[in-house]
C-alpha cells in the first residue's frame, strides 16, 4: 500500500450485545482494494482523541479498522466526562465488551472492501479485552495485546459479576495468533504477571510472541500522555504492522476475494 492514500473516515452505527445500537469511529483506505480489518479497542480513558487516531494509522497503513465505544452505556458527553462516569463503575461488562467486538466485526467483514479477515488490538483494559476475545470470539486471525493488565488475576477476589473469570484461564480456546506488546517498567501488568501468561501460552503451544521494552511503562503508544515513550513505540509499531502484514494480508485489487 502507497504511503499518503486518501482516507474514509467516519462514525457508524452497528448493533452490539443485546441488540443494542451502538457507535464506533470507522477508517479505512479510499481506494476500492479487498483489505484486513482491525477492530480497536480502546484504554480505560475511554474512546477518546487517541484512540481515533490510532483508527487512522491502521487505515493509513491498509487497513479498514473500527473502534467501537465501549462506554457509550454510560451516557454522552466528552469521552473524559464518559469515562470518569464509567470506571467508578467498573468499566463495561466482560459481556458487553465482547457483544459489541462481534457486531463491529460484522460491521468490518460486510464492508464491499473487506478481505473477510480480522484482526483485533487493544490497550490497557483493551489489552485485556482483546485477550479475552481472542480465546472467545471464533474467526479471528491475529490479536494484539498492548499492556492489557488483568489478563492474570492473582486475588481471587478481584473477579467480579463484570469481570468474572481471568482471560488467562481461557488460553486454551485461543485460535488467533498473539502478539504481546509490553513496558519492563509497567505494574498492571507486572513482569511477573507477563511471564506467567507467555508460559501458559508455550504450555498450550499457541502461537505468540511477545516483546518488552526496557524504559517503557504503561501506555508508551500514547503520544497524548506523559507515558509516551517514542523510541520504543516505534519499534513496537512496527511489529505490529508486520504482524498484521501477515495475518491479514496486504490490500489486493479490487473485485477479488
Amino acid at each position: 500500500m502507497p504511503s499518503y492514500e486518501g482516507l474514509i473516515t467516519e462514525t457508524v452505527r452497528f448493533r452490539g450485545h443485546n441488540g443494542d445500537l451502538t457507535e464506533g469511529y470507522c477508517a479505512r483506505p479510499a481506494k476500492g482494494a479487498r483489505v484486513g480489518g482491525v477492530l480497536v479497542l480502546h484504554h480505560i480513558l475511554g474512546w477518546d482523541e487517541w484512540t481515533t487516531e490510532v483508527v487512522r494509522k491502521f487505515a493509513h497503513n491498509g487497513f479498514a479498522a473500527i473502534a467501537p465505544n465501549l462506554f457509550f452505556r454510560f451516557g454522552e458527553g466528552s469521552s473524559d466526562d464518559v469515562a470518569a462516569r464509567a470506571r467508578p463503575q467498573g468499566g463495561a461488562s466482560d459481556a458487553e465488551v465482547i457483544g459489541d467486538s462481534v457486531g463491529a466485526i460484522s460491521y468490518l467483514r460486510e464492508q464491499a472492501n473487506a478481505n473477510g479477515k480480522i484482526g483485533v488490538i487493544g490497550f490497557c483494559s483493551g489489552g485485556r479485552h482483546t485477550y479475552l476475545a481472542g480465546c472467545t470470539i471464533p474467526n479471528l486471525q491475529a490479536a494484539v495485546d498492548c499492556w492489557g493488565g488483568g489478563v492474570v488475576v492473582n486475588d481471587p477476589s478481584a473477579l467480579t459479576p463484570k469481570r468474572p473469570v481471568a482471560p488467562i484461564d481461557l488460553t486454551a480456546t485461543m485460535t488467533a495468533p498473539l502478539l504481546g506488546i509490553f513496558g519492563n517498567d509497567d505494574m498492571n501488568p507486572s513482569r511477573a504477571d507477563v511471564d506467567k501468561t507467555e508460559a501458559k501460552l508455550k504450555e498450550l503451544g499457541k502461537s505468540y510472541e511477545f516483546h518488552r521494552y526496557d524504559g517503557a511503562g504503561h501506555g508508551f503508544f500514547n503520544t497524548a500522555g506523559p507515558a509516551h515513550r517514542p523510541q520504543q513505540a516505534l519499534d513496537a509499531w512496527t511489529k505490529v504492522m508486520a504482524f498484521y502484514n501477515k495475518h491479514l494480508g496486504t490490500p489486493t485489487t479490487a473485485g477479488a476475494r
